[in-house]
């Protein structure tokens, strides 16, 4: 009798301890499952975020002179315009205004002249535009957004409607013009940055001051034309560095505020 009690005590203090042992089975399966749960919604939340940086370090703005799709080689500017395509804007003077004219002037950066010189027979467009803005004061504060400094692309980019490299959907225009075939734009160069269709071009150009080569699959950019003396005051900006942007080291704004003083074709 006394053996049958113990008996069943001890029946009652393994199946006690078995219930136990169950129970902590399913807890830590619980915690197993909560655990890898909290782990996945964790990294998804980790890989939206790197999405994000992702795309707001790589999709710039595209209305720079040196700055396609790849912003440390090319030159662009315009975002969506309700211009249809293949049309310039209302507001752009016609290619007739200034085919077969030459003009000349002087571009003046942070108080020092530039000699200019832009071609209305190899890029009658271009030099319609940019004489009608030069006449109408458009440039007259105005900064240069963009520096570039390497052995092949070294540019300085003027002229964006609120200095921030976008350009104005309002203004747009094209064809490209007197793009050169092998994509070098000799030093001293001035030309006509866009977005990504040959009828993007606006109110933003550049000047390269060392030999450039711009990809051309795209058309390439107008090649308007180039100063022809004083290209030194762009070196000297080029020479107080860069602030590294998307582009890295080699490409993003001028450490030297540059603001365009006048812009006058005659």
């Amino acid at each position: 009798m006394v053996n049958s009690k113990k008996d069943g005590r001890e029946a009652k203090a393994r199946m006690a301890r078995m219930a136990a042992n169950q129970q902590m089975h399913r807890e830590q399966l619980a915690r197993r499952k909560r655990d890898n749960i909290i782990a996945a919604a964790a990294m998804a939340v980790a890989i939206a975020v790197a999405v994000v940086l992702a795309l707001t370090v790589f999709t710039g703005p595209k209305n720079d002179a040196a700055a396609t799709d790849t912003p440390a080689a090319s030159p662009s500017a315009s975002p969506t315009s309700s211009t249809p395509a293949g049309t310039n804007s209302p507001t752009v003077p016609k290619a007739a205004t200034a085919a077969g004219k030459t003009f000349t002037g002087t571009l003046t950066l942070n108080g020092q002249p530039m000699g200019v010189q832009v071609d209305g027979t190899k890029a009658p467009q271009a030099a319609a535009v940019f004489k009608s803005l030069a006449d109408s004061g458009f440039f007259k504060g105005k900064t240069c957004h963009r520096l570039t400094d390497s052995a092949n692309f070294a540019l300085l980019q003027c002229g964006s409607l609120k200095g921030d490299g976008n350009g104005d959907p309002n203004y747009q225009w094209g064809p490209v013009e007197n793009s050169p075939a092998n994509g070098i734009y000799p030093a001293g160069s001035i030309a006509v940055a866009r977005g990504s269709s040959t009828y993007s071009n606006g109110t933003q150009f550049f000047i390269t001051y060392k030999d450039t080569t711009l990809p051309q699959t795209d058309g390439g950019y107008t090649l308007m034309g180039k100063v022809t003396s004083g290209l030194d005051v762009i070196t000297k900006i080029a020479a107080g560095g860069i602030t590294p942007g998307a582009g890295g080291a080699t490409d993003g704004a001028p450490k030297t505020k540059v603001t365009i003083d006048s812009f006058t074709l005659k």
